[in-house]
């Protein structure tokens, strides 16, 4: 009798969204897709791309500022 519940649950939930689905408009629902929708290198690799990405730009800016630096002027004792 539980699963009988439960199903009546899902049943329910599934027409809830279907009826909400048709009833929205064809330019809504796209716009909609298109703004969650992640870039296919986040879909496809999940974080790996975005580390990478943070690490080549920390290098870079580490290069940079190195070269920027004032070279070390011997203290005298």
């Amino acid at each position: 009798m539980a699963s009988k519940i439960k199903g009546d649950e899902l049943l329910k939930y599934i027409t809830e969204q279907v009826v909400t689905y048709i009833d929205t408009p064809k330019d809504i629902r796209r716009e909609k897709r298109l703004q969650t929708r992640e870039s296919w290198q986040y879909r496809w690799f999940g974080m790996i791309p975005f580390s990478i990405h943070l690490w080549v730009d920390r290098t870079r800016l580490r290069r940079e500022q190195k070269k920027h630096l004032p070279h070390k002027v011997k203290e005298f004792v």
